[in-house]
């Protein structure tokens, strides 16, 4: 991912945002043909004012191309992250946006194999699942075992030691993150 493709990806995931502010409905663009564009990728926008958390949406499973990904992922962390309100268009003067592009998870037999900082967590337990980028480890100076809890019990709906049961799938992935 060159500095040219980042631009790009962050110049779209705000035009995104802006659109909807302006117009009322939702951006539409095609997809540049090339290559880091036109590959399904999974990803997260995040969405900060000021440092604070504004909106966060992604998605664990690649099902498009990067490049939509990114437009549908921006407008639902302004528009439909249901911790916050919608974005308003004084805030988009403010907003900082962040992109995480993940890599495939893979399953950990263990919490204990779990690299803090370096990995992001999914965990499911039935139809309970919840999940953490690698930087709320950074962000927020948790040891592993408090961030597992809070991931299990805040996120997951799961006990908050649920990620020591057999019964719970852990896995884990990598982010590649940049922002503007």
């Amino acid at each position: 991912m060159n500095e040219e493709n980042k631009k790009t990806l962050l110049r779209v995931a705000k035009e995104s945002i802006a659109y909807k502010l302006n117009e009322g409905k939702s951006y539409q663009a095609e997809t540049p043909d090339t290559p880091p564009f036109n590959e399904e990728r999974a990803v997260f926008v995040t969405l900060t004012i000021g440092g604070e958390l504004r909106g966060c949406i992604g998605q664990m499973i690649a099902t498009e191309p990067l490049y939509q990904a990114v437009i549908r992922m921006a407008h639902s962390a302004a528009f439909h992250d249901t911790r916050f309100g919608p974005l308003s268009l004084e805030e988009l003067q403010k907003v900082k946006i962040e992109i995480s592009i993940l890599t495939p998870m893979k399953r950990v037999n263990s919490w204990e194999d779990i690299v803090m900082e370096r990995d992001g967590v999914h965990v499911s337990q039935g139809y309970h699942s919840g999940v953490f980028l690698p930087q709320v480890a950074r962000d927020t100076g948790w040891d592993k075992e408090t961030f597992l809890r809070h991931l299990c019990s805040g996120k997951a709906g799961l006990p908050a030691d649920a990620y020591k049961d057999r019964k719970t799938e852990i896995k884990v992935f990598q982010v590649y993150e940049f922002s503007e």
